[in-house]
């Protein structure tokens, strides 16, 4: 085999390898974007825009909440997509000019999914755009995170928190920011 011959199989062989990375990642892609979907897409990223939140914070949050399972109910009777209790949905409701509310309509995506993107804003609006603290108000409540915040313990500035003592809440930020980090790396253009 002369000089020629060597280098072409070199390029020819280099060229192969980029073939088959391409195609391995972008298999990897198809793989997880099939574990982390994004059901009811046009409705998360209208309210998002409508609420000016992030929509693959939404996604994050229906992950962690229903796994996309619109009829889920929890042990605290939190319904639909992003687990709204009935006392925040008459709240919204009420707020948002929902006529003929029922507690039953949080289990219709469009409803839940607009209600959230809103309650997440209200929460952006009280505690400032600190993700982890937003985070813990919509899973541990904004009672327990304003107390929390006021508390030395568990903040050191009054404004983020260092410490998040129920382990259930602590638990729940961790996974809403891992999910949130995979959503965006996957989706975000």
């Amino acid at each position: 085999m002369d000089a020629v011959s060597g280098r072409r199989s070199i390029i020819i062989v280099l060229i192969i390898t980029a073939i088959m990375l391409m195609v391995l990642i972008n298999s990897a892609t198809w793989i997880m974007r099939v574990l982390f979907p994004v059901y009811h897409r046009d409705i998360i990223f209208r309210y998002s825009e409508e609420y000016d939140v992030d929509p693959y914070l939404i996604a994050a949050i229906i992950r962690a909440e229903s796994k996309f399972y619109h009829k889920a109910t929890s042990r605290k009777d939190a319904r639909g997509l992003m687990q709204i209790s009935p006392i925040t949905g008459m709240w919204a409701a009420q707020v948002l000019g929902i006529e003929d509310y029922d507690p039953e309509m949080l289990y219709e995506p469009e409803t839940n999914i607009m209600i959230g993107c809103w309650y997440v804003h209200m929460l952006k609006k009280e505690f400032g755009d600190n993700l982890e603290t937003v985070i813990a108000a919509y899973n541990g409540g904004s009672g327990n995170v304003t107390r929390w915040l006021a508390d030395e313990r568990y903040s050191s500035d009054g404004r983020t928190l260092d410490h998040i003592p129920f382990g259930e809440t602590r638990g729940y930020v961790e996974k809403v920011i891992k999910n949130y980090r995979v959503y965006s790396n996957l989706y975000r253009k």
